[in-house]
């Protein structure tokens, strides 16, 4: 049933996909493209109803990491530089990542932590090199009670 929803979800994508063009086609590909990602990549962890917040967090991750990256990141750097993020978050110190597939590279340095609506949230800075080229995206994510991450801002 999941495997049939995610398939659903990957060919809605591929679908809009091909309506994106103009200056933004590779922030809206990269957004598709990682939400796809980031789902399938969260379908890996959890069970039950942990399962389902696993697939949304890692929509949301992987979306926002598109949107501001592109689509210049392959599914094995994605996987690289999802887990660095949760490692970050979850214990607030930096996390160096490498591909060595293809020499792209990055680091995710989380912030100090702050309570929000009774959630424990971080800002964090995610570099990734591509080219020797650093692309920057931040935001701030919050802790589900699941202990998952969500992308908030």
């Amino acid at each position: 049933m999941l495997l049939k929803k995610l398939v659903i979800v990957g060919l809605t994508a591929s679908l809009l996909a091909g309506c994106a063009t103009g200056p933004n086609q590779n922030q809206t590909l990269g957004t598709l493209a990682g939400a796809v990602g980031g789902a399938a990549l969260g379908s890996a962890f959890g069970s039950g109803s942990g399962k389902v917040a696993a697939i949304a967090a890692g929509a949301l991750v992987g979306g926002f990491l598109g949107n501001q990256i592109g689509a210049s990141l392959d599914a094995e750097s994605q996987q690289y530089n999802y887990n660095a993020s949760v490692q970050a978050l979850d214990t607030g110190a930096p996390q160096q990542w490498r591909n060595p597939q293809n020499g792209v590279y990055g680091t995710v340095a989380p912030g100090p932590v702050a309570y929000v609506n009774n959630r424990t949230c971080r800002p964090y800075t995610n570099t990734v090199y591509i080219d020797g080229q650093p692309q920057v995206a931040r935001g701030t994510a919050c802790q589900n009670p699941d202990g998952s991450w969500q992308v908030v801002g």
